[in-house]
Parts: structure tokens; C-alpha cells; sequence
């Protein structure tokens, strides 16, 4: 039981801590980065960490922020997170908001259109 439970505590506390980091260091001129969810592997080496990216216009930069930022982060977990072996960080960019968004703007068309 505690083998299943142990990577999503670990995925918790990598996602609190990124969301620290992201809003004390990467906010302003990036915009708004929000870590909407960690997963990590099940030998807790790899966590892949989901995005949602807000009021950016250079987002291809952003993300290179972030894969250059990566060595910094994975620091930042370390003194945050006590594990045996610091993660590796795999960036992904969630869909999630913007396929709402558009969910919510067809939804209202479709209700537009009965009226």
C-alpha cells in the first residue's frame, strides 16, 4: 500500500515546491506558470511536471527557461524534499485550461443558437 501512496506524496510535495519557486522567481515578465499536477514515476526518479502557462506572448522562451532552469529546480527540490535520488524534470504544457475554455465558448454558442 505505501508503495502506491509514496509517489504521490513525493509528486505532492515536488508540486509545492515548484509552485513556490515558480511564483517567487518566475513570475513578472513570464507571466503566470502554474503547476496544475506532478506524476512521478513509480521508482520516483522521473516527475513529470504539467503547466498551464497564462499572459505569455514568448512562450517558446519560457520553455527554454525551463529546460535551462532545470538544474536550479532540481536544487530547489533537493533542499525542499528529502530523497535518496533528486528526480530528473520532464516539462509538459496541460491542455486543460484552454480545452475548458473552449468548451465553455461552444456551450455558450450552442445556447446563443437555441435563442
Amino acid at each position: 500500500m505505501d508503495a502506491e501512496r509514496r509517489p504521490k506524496r513525493v509528486a505532492h510535495l515536488i508540486q509545492e515546491t515548484l509552485s513556490r519557486v515558480f511564483l517567487e522567481e518566475f513570475q513578472g515578465e513570464t507571466g503566470l506558470i502554474t503547476v496544475t499536477r506532478v506524476e512521478m514515476t513509480a521508482d520516483l526518479q522521473t516527475a513529470h511536471v504539467y503547466l498551464s502557462l497564462f499572459g505569455r506572448r514568448d512562450e517558446e522562451a519560457l520553455w527554454e527557461r525551463l529546460e535551462n532552469s532545470k538544474g536550479y529546480l532540481r536544487k530547489a527540490i533537493a533542499s525542499g524534499v528529502k530523497l535518496r535520488y533528486n528526480p530528473r524534470l520532464v516539462f509538459h504544457r496541460d491542455p486543460t485550461p484552454e480545452l475548458e475554455s473552449r468548451m465553455d465558448r461552444l456551450i455558450e454558442r450552442l445556447k446563443d443558437d437555441e435563442k
